[in-house]
């Protein structure tokens, strides 16, 4: 059976975090400033290492994103995919997973960022992205995740509840942060890439 290849997203497959960006192109300037503002302890205490990066957001979310209706924030973000993340991907990631992709193996993005924002992305590369769900309330984004954000063990548990990995010859898996330990636990071949992609792991040759 072809292997399965798992890509966490902001960092690994992007040259930045994508999701601060996103958030800011949505948001209405007015609120933009004052969340900023009452944001601004929690972000400085994230850029310490004193505050997660799960908590820093659920606040932007919260702060954000409360009230705003649904299907603009949906349209909002496949526009955004498919004009602004074309620039932020890195070639030598890309160019991995387009090799796992056509030589047949099971491709999933599994990554803490919006499925809304990313699943639009992954269609269009002949991929399947996982993401963190927002929560909605008659037409209503509620400021709130639906379940949990979909980072450390998260990431297993969806991975799980979609395929079975034991099925699979070989798993490759790809990430740059500790958010990303519990999938990159879960595979034969596994690529912490905290520093970015060394000049050693050529982009077609898989392993």
């Amino acid at each position: 059976m072809p292997d399965l290849a798992l890509f966490d997203f902001d960092g690994t497959l992007t040259h930045c975090e994508t999701f601060p960006r996103f958030v800011r192109s949505v948001v209405p300037a007015e609120r933009l400033r004052w969340g900023r503002w009452r944001l601004a302890p929690l972000v400085a205490g994230y850029r310490l290492g004193l505050v997660s990066g799960t908590r820093i957001r659920a606040a932007v979310v919260a702060r954000a994103l409360t009230g705003m209706p649904v299907a603009p924030f949906e349209a909002a973000a496949r526009d955004w995919a498919r004009g602004e993340l074309p620039a932020l991907l890195r070639p030598e990631a890309m160019a991995r997973l387009r090799a796992h992709r056509d030589r047949g193996d099971t491709v999933r993005v599994v990554s803490g960022n919006f499925e809304a924002l990313l699943a639009p992305w992954a269609e269009a590369e002949g991929v399947v992205a996982l993401g963190s769900r927002l929560e909605a309330r008659d037409g209503l984004l509620t400021g709130r995740y639906a379940g949990p954000q979909c980072v450390l063990d998260e990431k297993v548990a969806r991975i799980r509840a979609e395929l079975e990995p034991s099925r699979f010859d070989r798993i490759h898996a790809y990430g740059d942060t500790p958010e990303d330990r519990p999938m990159l636990l879960l595979a034969d071949v596994a690529h912490y890439l905290p520093k970015g992609w060394p000049d050693g792991l050529v982009p077609e040759r898989i392993d």
